[in-house]
């Protein structure tokens, strides 16, 4: 047991796959966790359900400070309410941040996934050290978070720093729809089809997973296909990325989600592409970099903010 920590944090992972609840300290170390697969079909209710018996079971085993919550959809971080999730029923309008407080008796903070896992990143991560740091996470769809001094940046309630929605042309085509998980799935499948005997469909009989996957032994074998469907790729989010830098130029930009799995293969050739669509007077561009807390990124950003949300209750109390 660990009752009489006094610098313990609960962090919170909501997704539309996956839950995860973990206690860990202020510098971040995990303790303990708890992981549960989402089903779908029970809404809402169901996650608030394994929430609850979760935080129930933790408690028992941990005293904790605060509760910190990475949430997989628009938030008003104000009040803590949910907007919607994209991908679970029955969360609209629901406020998680009075739900918890009232279920724990504990001070809770609430914040869409992509900006608590950038705060995890820019503190505990790849971006240590840095004052501005960008985080973009390519997954199923394409979010971000902007850092300034260990703080994630805010604009009007519900939402900001939405990457995966910048327009690539006019007609209205997304980052998202070129360059998301789903995307890359369909390119690589594109190319299977077209020829039933590339390294591509050789890999993709080999194993029952989704398309992307088949990239990274791709192109460790130099195949032509999944070097240009890469090098695409790159080209699309280093334009992407130009926008990112013409507004914040930050220090750095760190790449996670499924898609960072490319590692090099995709970190280069974003490095070589980037300075061609960036004015010339920010050049060189910014660092860019690999996620490091990989599938932890999200509840360590969370323990950030319950640590974060203390910090300010205690200044308010001295003022």
């Amino acid at each position: 047991m660990d009752l009489n920590n006094q610098d313990n944090y609960l962090g919170i992972e909501i997704g539309g796959t996956k839950l995860q609840i973990i206690v860990g300290d202020g510098s971040a170390t995990i303790k303990d966790r708890i992981r549960y697969s989402i089903n779908a079909a029970e809404g809402a209710p169901g996650i608030r359900k394994q929430i609850q018996e979760g935080i129930q079971k933790l408690l028992q085993q941990h005293k904790v400070k605060a509760i910190g919550v990475g949430f997989g959809g628009p938030v008003d971080r104000k009040t803590g309410a949910i907007q919607l999730s994209h991908q679970i029923e029955g969360w609209g309008n629901f406020n998680l941040k009075t739900w918890i407080e009232e279920l724990t008796g504990l001070t809770a903070a609430v914040d869409n996934d992509a900006n608590t896992a950038a705060l995890a990143e820019a503190i505990h991560g790849s971006g240590r050290g840095n004052n501005t740091v960008f985080y973009m996470t390519i997954g199923s769809g394409i979010g971000g978070g902007m850092i300034i001094n260990e703080e994630i940046y805010h604009g009007r309630i519900p939402g900001e720093v939405e990457i995966g929605h910048i327009r690539l042309d006019k007609s209205g085509v997304t980052l998202e729809n070129r360059c998301s998980g789903w995307a890359v799935n369909k390119k690589v499948k594109e190319h299977i089809q077209k020829d039933p005997a590339c390294v591509l469909a050789k890999l993709s009989k080999e194993q029952a997973l989704p398309e992307a996957y088949f990239l990274t032994p791709a192109l460790e074998q130099k195949d032509a296909d999944a070097l240009m469907i890469v090098d695409e790729i790159a080209d699309d989010l280093a334009f992407a990325l130009s926008h990112v830098v013409h507004l914040f130029n930050p220090e750095i930009i760190i790449i996670g989600g499924g898609l960072s799995l490319l590692k090099e293969h995709l970190r280069l050739p974003i490095i070589e592409k980037l300075p061609k669509y960036l004015l010339k007077a920010l050049l060189p561009a910014p660092a860019i970099t690999m996620a490091a807390l990989a599938e932890d990124v999200v509840p360590i950003g969370a323990l950030q903010l319950a640590k974060q949300a203390t910090e300010r209750f205690t200044k308010n109390q001295n003022k």
